[in-house]
């Protein structure tokens, strides 16, 4: 068996250093996501079942505040309509404008 030149010991090594990157890559993303998951479990728990019913107050109301500047997408938007106290037409169509015609009552 022929032993392996230096530059191709190197090329082996660099090819496994990348796939050890990619690994702790999705290691990471696969870490954060279930954190993300973990710490909105809790704080919809605490908006369920609290037994504080003071510090539920608030917390709904801060998500009331902070959750539409912070969600972009309708789709996501919809999914905490319950939470925001919107119906999905509210959060998928804009509200009417008012047009500057005059009152026709008879």
């Amino acid at each position: 068996m022929a032993r392996k030149t230096i530059a191709e010991r190197i090329a082996q090594l660099d090819a496994q250093k990348k796939a050890l990157q990619a690994r702790q890559g999705k290691q990471e993303r696969t870490e954060d996501t279930r954190r993300k998951v973990l710490l909105g479990a809790l704080v919809l728990h605490r908006l369920e079942n609290a037994a504080d019913h003071e510090f539920s107050k608030r917390l709904g109301d801060w998500l009331r505040r902070e959750l539409p500047g912070f969600l972009t997408r309708d789709s996501d938007k919809t999914l905490f309509a319950d939470l925001l106290g919107h119906t999905e037409e509210k959060i998928a169509a804009p509200p009417p404008q008012e047009t500057a015609s005059a009152d026709v009552s008879a």
